[in-house]
This record gives C-alpha cells, sequence and structure tokens, in this order.
C-alpha cells in the first residue's frame, strides 16, 4: 500500500468514501441474497417470483447508472453521489418493512436506482481526484469494497439468525442498511468536488451552453461509446454467466454438498477481494487493456475446467478461489478505463450509460443460459454464454485505444477530448483551460 500512503490528503478522503461506500452498497444489496429463502418460505412466493426480486434491482440500476451519471456531470460529483446513497440506504431500511412480494418488488426496483448510481458516480469521483500513476490502483482497490461488504453481510447473516428468530431477523438486517447514509456526513466535510468536472461545467456556464446527454452518442464519440458498452455487457454478462449458474451446474452434476456451506462462499469472497486487488495493481503496471486480456482468459479457463473435470468437495472448497479471483480481477480496471476514455463535460454520463448498459444486458444472460440448456445442457449453456461474453471483452479491449497514465485534465472546450491524447499532458489545469 506504499502508492496509499503517496496520496494526498483530498485522494485519501475520497479513496475512503468510495471504498466505504461501494462497500456498504454490497452490504445492502447481498443481504437480500441471504434472507432471500426466507421470503420465499413465509410469503409463499415460487422461484420465478424470487428471481423476478433479483432480475428487477439490476435492471432499474442501469437506469440509476445513466440517470446518476448524467445528473452528475450537472450538478456535480460530489453531491449526486450523495444523493445515490442516501437513496439506496432508505430503500433497504424500507424493505424491512414490507409486508408482501408486491411491496418488496417496488421497494427492490428503487433501490436499483441508488445502487446504480452510487458505482457510476463513485467511480468516475475516484479516477478525476486520483493521480493517472495510481488510478487503476484507487479506482480497483474501491472495487474490492464490495467483496468487504458481502463478507459482512454474511457475518451479519449468520450471527443475526443464529440469536434471533427468523421471521425477525431478516427484517433487522435490512434496518441496518440505513447504515450507509451516515456515511454523507463524511463526504460532506471532507471530499471536494474534482478540479476538472468544476471547470468544465464553468466552462459550459461562461459560454451559455447546456451540454445535451445525448452527446455521448455524437460522431466524435459514438465509436467509444459503442466499444465500452460492448466491454461492458461481456465482463457483466461472462460474470453473471458463471456466478449464477455454474454453482447450480457443480451441484447437480457431482452433488457437491460443500457448494451450500458458509466455508465454500468465504472462500469465494476471499478470492473475489484478491482478484480486485491483484487486478488493481495489474492495470497500472501492465496497462488497461492487457488486464482485461489476461483475467478474460483466466476466467474462460475457470469454467472450461469446471465442466470438463470431475471435482470431490475437498477440491471444490480449495477451487472456490480461482473462482471468485477470476471473476472479479476483471472488474479492478474496468472503471478507471471507463473514466479515461470520456472527456470530462460527459464523463460520468458515458461512463454511467456504457457500464449500465452492460449490466441490463448482462443480467439477461442467466435466464438465456436457463432458456438454452434445456437443449444443450447446462454446461453447454454456461460455456456458450460466458464464452461469447469474453470474446466480447477481447474484441472491444483490442479495438479501444490504451489509457494507462493518461492526463484526464485537458481542454474540453465545446468539443470531445480525444481518447488517445497524450499523455504528457499536466495533471492539474488552471480553469481557463476548461
Amino acid at each position: 500500500m506504499k502508492w496509499y500512503r503517496e496520496l494526498r490528503k483530498d485522494e485519501r478522503r475520497t479513496f475512503i468514501a468510495a471504498f466505504g461506500g461501494w462497500a456498504l452498497d454490497g452490504v445492502d444489496f447481498m443481504m437480500f441474497t441471504f434472507v432471500l429463502g426466507t421470503l420465499m418460505s413465509i410469503w409463499h412466493i415460487d422461484r420465478t417470483q424470487a428471481g423476478m426480486l433479483g432480475t428487477v434491482t439490476l435492471l432499474v440500476s442501469a437506469v440509476g447508472g445513466w440517470m446518476a451519471g448524467i445528473l452528475a456531470d450537472r450538478y456535480g460529483r460530489v453531491r449526486v453521489m450523495q444523493w445515490t446513497i442516501l437513496w439506496f440506504s432508505v430503500c433497504t431500511l424500507m424493505l424491512g418493512f414490507a409486508q408482501n412480494f408486491e411491496q418488496a418488488f417496488v421497494l427492490r426496483a428503487l433501490q436499483g436506482l441508488g445502487f446504480g448510481g452510487e458505482w457510476a458516480v463513485g467511480s468516475v469521483l475516484m479516477g478525476e481526484i486520483v493521480r493517472g500513476e495510481h488510478r487503476g490502483k484507487a479506482v480497483g482497490t474501491v472495487q474490492s469494497a464490495w467483496a468487504v461488504g458481502w463478507g459482512i453481510s454474511a457475518i451479519a447473516y449468520t450471527v443475526l439468525y443464529s440469536f434471533v428468530p427468523e421471521e425477525l431477523a431478516w427484517r433487522i438486517l435490512f434496518w441496518i442498511g440505513i447504515l450507509p447514509a451516515l456515511l454523507v456526513f463524511y463526504i460532506r466535510k471532507n471530499v471536494p468536488e474534482p478540479q476538472v468536472s468544476a471547470n468544465a461545467r464553468a466552462a459550459a456556464a461562461a459560454r451559455g451552453e447546456r451540454i445535451p446527454f445525448t452527446r455521448i452518442f455524437s460522431p466524435q464519440l459514438l465509436r467509444i461509446t459503442l466499444l465500452t458498452s460492448l466491454l461492458c455487457t461481456g465482463v457483466q454478462g461472462g460474470y453473471y454467466a458463471i456466478t449464477i449458474w455454474l454453482p447450480t451446474f457443480l451441484r447437480t452434476k457431482y452433488h457437491l454438498s460443500v457448494l451450500d456451506t458458509g466455508g465454500y462462499l468465504m472462500v469465494v469472497i476471499v478470492g473475489s477481494f484478491t482478484g480486485y486487488i491483484v487486478g488493481a495493481y495489474l492495470t497500472d503496471w501492465w496497462g488497461r487493456r492487457a488486464n482485461l486480456y489476461v483475467f478474460t482468459v483466466l476466467s474462460g479457463i475457470s469454467v472450461w475446467f469446471y465442466s470438463q473435470y470431475d471435482i470431490s468437495n475437498s477440491q471444490m472448497l480449495l477451487l472456490g478461489f480461482p473462482l471468485g479471483f477470476a471473476a472479479s480481477g476483471i472488474y479492478s480496471g474496468l472503471g478507471s478505463f471507463l473514466t479515461e476514455l470520456f472527456p470530462a463535460s460527459v464523463r460520468a454520463n458515458g461512463q454511467g450509460f456504457a457500464y449500465s448498459f452492460g449490466r441490463a444486458v448482462g443480467a439477461l444472460f442467466p435466464t438465456l443460459v436457463g432458456h438454452l440448456s434445456e437443449r444443450i445442457g447446462l454446461a453447454g449453456a454456461i460455456g456458450a454464454f460466458a464464452g461469447g461474453a469474453y470474446v466480447l471483452v477481447l474484441i472491444a479491449a483490442t479495438l479501444l485505444p490504451e489509457t494507462r497514465g493518461k492526463d484526464i485534465g485537458g481542454t474540453d472546450s465545446g468539443s470531445a477530448d480525444s481518447p488517445t491524447d497524450s499523455q504528457t499532458k499536466r495533471e492539474a489545469v488552471p480553469a481557463s483551460a476548461e
């Protein structure tokens, strides 16, 4: 963590805020996966309805991510980040009071608006505050906060369900979800608005210009928007196809009991955290595209290995680590890459759209895997969709420019910055430059 000690005070404070926000979002979001069985039992809902409660949040989060990006370009990153955290926290709290499937469905949809928005705004905020030499490590390490939140939610679930009746324990877990709202006080006091985005808004105001959110589809930016959307679709589609269906395949084919244990879950979580951290370092060391190549290949090898070899319970417990490592490490370089590809005036908008588009399409992959599995089997369906998703990653990464070390403080006066701008620009620019 030498790089962390080298950060300025404003960079460290922003890192703490972004890491904390994403970890707490992970806590709130993953709580649902632990209590789903309880909800199915007490509300007498079937698997289709249970799946709808999971899917609706991901689909609506795609809308939330793009909306938050548009608002962040107009009103500021820090302000909108606070809005998304408050929104997500309050919706999670209200879930603890839900009385039936219909109420939970609406609240899960509303929760998705804040969930999608927090990542989109927090990632671009980190990318703009932190210097280029540490940007990949900082943004990638923030991504690892999801595994931390996942682990906290697993511990909270285990403790509460051990000492509190199930009918009340699930509600308490959601009530705890209001805690991320406290982070807003820290953000308001300690996190500054990035100078580059403030300059871009000031320059647009001085020109009397209101930059349309559709600018990311202009001729200057359309290629970047399409390729980044393709990249995010591949990353997230592959992740969902593997993490949602692979355990079911292994359980039905090999009848592995370890897949239902907390020990296996914690091994996967530790593997995910390690993958995030390693990916964060590699994206600054090897470059954004090289990091994507490495983890795409590792993920593909994982799918092939799990589907081709007989695996015992003890082997599966150990192999949970590389599964989490490969599937999560690919995310580490994504945030900094997207930040560096879009100009300041529409950076949050473009990043929010690309990531949200990928999440929306990727969320459909598990359903499509289930449908195709009826014809070619579950192993073939997982391989087809996960393999296809990672081919998209390789294509998009190859066609996009390498941006490692890029100075994102360049001019943005009305026309788009070139994604291949010289990396020798100064990191900080005077307000007049924007």
